[in-house]
């Protein structure tokens, strides 16, 4: 496996990482939706008279479609998808650049890095634009994949779109089922306790936790690999 690990001493938190590329989820990593989420998520449920508390809960990190296929297995879910889709187009109030991403990605090599996200293409670039941040080239959301977060495809398909190996990346999460996916992938993950604790990141199985992406630095690069810092929490 390319990804390699050096700690620094055990007074100093911070570790270095190798890598190929980096693959950022987006809400709650490189931007902060979730008062938008949770308005819309809080009007669905009460509207379908389910606990607006479970349905929030159950919707982070993953795509929305798989939410409301879970909670009316009857309905047209399509059309109540592209319902849910229309309203958080149109709810960007809160809508926010989360500290150091925008620093980090200008950092980072163009083709080393891509965004996976459970959001729809068109959710995602009007979220990116929202927030002042550059729309890749090249990227997955929920439109572009089959099995959504837990399952690996997301971070299989991005790690194919760059041309790597998804076991030489690093993914970038802040919910469970994120983490599971990248691990699945094959990849080592890197979390934010933006969404939930510290402790269910690491119950999950998040090899680092750091407080934000401002606690990643890129610190060099030779041929293909990329040289990290992370500061752990």
């Amino acid at each position: 496996m390319f990804v390699s690990i050096v700690n620094t001493p055990l007074d100093k938190p911070t570790t270095s990482i190798t890598c190929r590329a980096l693959l950022f989820d987006m809400d709650g990593v490189l931007i902060d939706s979730t008062p938008a989420v949770t308005r819309v998520w809080t009007r669905w449920a009460i509207e379908h008279g389910f606990d607006p508390k479970q349905v929030v809960a159950a919707a982070h990190g993953r795509p929305s479609l798989s939410t409301v296929r879970e909670y009316l297995p009857n309905a047209d879910a399509e059309a109540e998808n592209r319902e849910v889709e229309r309203r958080e187009i149109e709810d960007l109030d809160g809508v926010v650049l989360l500290p150091g991403a925008r620093e980090l990605l200008a950092a980072l090599p163009e083709d080393h890095w891509t965004i996976v996200t459970s959001s729809t293409r068109n959710l995602a670039e009007v979220r990116l634009r929202a927030a002042g941040l550059p729309i890749p080239r090249r990227f997955i959301t929920a439109t572009d994949i089959v099995r959504g977060k837990p399952d690996p495809e997301p971070y299989l398909k991005a790690a194919q779109l760059l041309g790597f190996d998804a076991r030489d990346c690093v993914v970038v999460e802040d919910v469970p089922a994120g983490i599971r996916s990248g691990m699945a992938a094959g990849a080592r993950v890197i979390a934010v306790p933006t969404t939930v604790s510290s402790h269910e990141l690491a119950k999950a199985g998040a090899d680092w936790i750091v407080k934000n992406c401002a606690a990643i630095s890129l610190r060099g690069v030779s041929g293909e690999t990329m040289v990290l810092s992370i500061d752990k929490i």
